[in-house]
C-alpha cells in the first residue's frame, strides 16, 4: 500500500481499530496506541534497534496483537518545513516495511515532539535524566499520534 496522506488514513481502516503511532530514533524505535475509538494516545513501549527485519517482525507482533489497521510515522521536518536525512530515513523505514507486508501508513510532522515531551518529563513530571530516558522516544510517539488524532478530528 502506498503512504497515505493522513486525512485518507481514516477511509482506508475498518472502524474501530487502534493506530500506532511510531516516533523512529536512531537506535529505538518509540511505539504508542491509540484507543479503538482513535481519540486518545497512550505511551506502549520501545523497541531497541538491532536488524530492521527482527525490528519489523516485532513491530508486526504489536501490530497483530492489538489488530491495529495503521501506522502513524513521525516525520523530522526541518525547522522551514523541508527533508532533511532523518526524514528521508522515515520514508525508507515505511517503504522498507512495505516489503515484508502491505500496511496502512501515515505520516504527522513531528516537529519539536522530543522537545515538548522532554520539556513535559522535566517540568511537570520531574523525572531524572535516567528516569526520562527510558521514556521519552514512546511518550514522543504518544505525542505524535495524539497530533495525527486531534488533527483529524479538526
Amino acid at each position: 500500500m502506498p503512504v497515505l496522506d493522513l486525512s485518507e488514513l481514516p477511509a482506508a481502516c475498518p472502524p474501530n481499530t487502534p493506530w500506532l503511532g511510531l516516533d523512529l530514533g536512531e537506535n529505538t524505535i518509540g511505539v504508542s496506541v491509540s484507543d479503538t475509538g482513535r481519540i486518545i494516545a497512550s505511551p506502549l513501549e520501545l523497541i531497541r534497534k538491532t536488524k530492521f527485519s527482527q525490528d519489523a517482525e516485532q513491530l508486526f507482533r504489536i501490530m497483530d496483537g492489538r489488530k491495529v489497521s495503521a501506522l502513524v510515522i513521525g516525520l523530522p521536518l526541518n525547522m522551514d518545513g523541508t527533508e532533511g536525512p532523518r526524514a528521508q530515513s522515515c520514508r525508507a523505514f515505511a517503504r522498507n516495511l512495505e516489503r515484508f507486508r502491505p500496511v496502512n501508513v501515515a505520516f504527522q510532522d513531528e516537529r519539536l515532539s522530543t522537545t515538548a515531551v522532554e520539556r513535559f518529563l522535566i517540568d511537570e513530571l520531574d523525572l531524572t535524566r535516567k528516569r526520562r530516558a527510558d521514556v521519552v522516544d514512546r511518550t514522543a510517539a504518544a505525542w505524535i499520534l495524539q497530533g495525527a488524532l486531534d488533527r483529524l478530528r479538526g
